[in-house]
């Protein structure tokens, strides 16, 4: 599976610039979720953000797309200033909704039991523009590969690649810049997770879609990202073009990742001391853990 090539000359699309946040828990000390990190996206491009449980990936996504407000840095699309903080009125955040969507780990959380899927783009496309909605769902469908009976059917009524593929398709509605996928494939069995990420990539090259890609698997990042952010305690350790890492990795983390993917003559037990081997990436006091 191969992925489209971006013309190093490109402009960013996505600039992040020294992105922290900190938690402070009740009880316990301050926990550093992710600690000055920084990447540039160009358009059409796509970058996988890498790391095990508690690295601070997913708090990273979250600041990308304004759930989570960072404590330091910004967040740029376009060159403007996209950074959640400061007051936003509805016409604006509507805008930055436009310009960059985000799905997540487990689909059917995210989805409303109570509609179809033809109704949930139909709710979606009614916050931006109702001109023409429904020949807009009959298209996001079939971008998808959803049919007429999954169109009907209501998310309990759909496997989980389908609910995948139906919340790709609403974060698809009103033609974002970039797509923040988080974990996307990570519940699904592995036939589906190669269906989805082909679709993605087929998405990709199609509309020029920018991807931001995170998850714990380094053999699947490898499918579709062109770079590649290693996490470690909220902190960056390595990043760089996705096919180095995956053959010439610098940083010792790095190498217990790969080290830890399932492959023929594979020692689990290698893989451990690897992983426990490699040096802390960052630093954090307390107990708690921020994916």
């Amino acid at each position: 599976m191969t992925t489209p090539q971006t013309p190093a000359a490109a402009q960013p699309l996505l600039v992040a610039d020294g992105l922290r946040k900190t938690y402070h828990l009740p009880g316990k000390d301050t926990l550093v979720a992710a600690n000055d990190v920084s990447f540039t996206l160009p358009t059409g491009g796509s970058i996988g953000i890498v790391g095990e449980s508690g690295s601070g990936k997913t708090t990273v996504a979250r600041m990308l797309v304004g759930l989570v407000r960072p404590d330091a840095g910004t967040v740029r699309v376009d060159g403007r200033d996209r950074t959640a903080g400061r007051r936003r009125g509805r016409g604006e955040r509507l805008a930055r909704a436009r310009e960059i969507q985000m799905v997540f780990q487990d689909p059917y959380l995210s989805l409303d039991p109570r509609l179809t899927a033809r109704q949930c783009l139909a709710t979606s496309l009614s916050l931006h523009d109702a001109a023409g909605a429904q020949g807009r769902i009959e298209e996001l469908l079939d971008r998808v590969g959803l049919g007429s009976r999954e169109a009907a059917a209501r998310p309990h009524e759909m496997s989980g690649g389908q609910q995948q593929r139906l919340a790709i398709a609403r974060a698809l509605a009103v033609n974002p810049r970039v797509l923040v996928l988080d974990e996307a494939v990570a519940a699904l069995d592995v036939s589906i997770q190669s269906q989805i990420l082909r679709l993605l990539v087929d998405i990709r090259q199609d509309t020029g879609l920018a991807l931001v890609f995170i998850s714990h698997d380094l053999a699947v990042v490898q499918h579709v990202t062109d770079e590649t952010v290693v996490m470690r305690r909220g902190t960056v350790v390595e990043q760089g073009p996705t096919e180095r890492l995956l053959t010439a990795p610098e940083n010792a983390y790095t190498r217990a990742l790969l080290a830890a993917v399932p492959r023929r003559g594979w020692d689990p037990a290698a893989a451990v001391r690897d992983r426990g081997a490699a040096p802390a990436g960052g630093r954090r006091s307390g107990k708690a853990q921020e994916d």
